[in-house]
């Protein structure tokens, strides 16, 4: 499979990205890995393209972050805040709206 994402899927990144920070807190390139695994590969979503999601997400209220030095580094954990989890239920509820109309056409109209 291809490493690039198509054009097509702007707006995933921020949908799974608050999907994660609803289950905990985590850091940005804990994101990046987590996205990787558990979509087995399936997308590559970089830091460059993560980081301008939560910075993104942050501006909007929908989530907060605190810094943290761990093993001399210092991290950004982000928290998903109330306003953050209305967000995700209306993207996630507009999601399997447009999944389930893809899968009609896929499958001749007979899903």
């Amino acid at each position: 499979m291809s490493k690039t994402n198509p054009s097509f899927l702007n707006g995933v990144p921020e949908l799974l990205v608050l999907q994660l920070l609803a289950r905990r807190e985590m850091y940005g390139y804990e994101i990046v890995r987590a996205i990787q695994e558990e979509t087995k590969d399936a997308f590559a979503f970089g830091e460059g393209c993560i980081y301008p999601y939560l910075h993104h997400l942050q501006a909007e209220g929908w989530v907060s972050s605190r810094r943290q030095a761990v093993e001399g580094r210092s991290r950004n954990y982000y928290t998903l805040l109330p306003a953050g989890r209305q967000r995700l239920e209306d993207l996630t509820r507009e999601w399997r709206r447009v999944a389930a109309g893809i899968g009609l056409v896929l499958e001749g109209g007979h899903a």
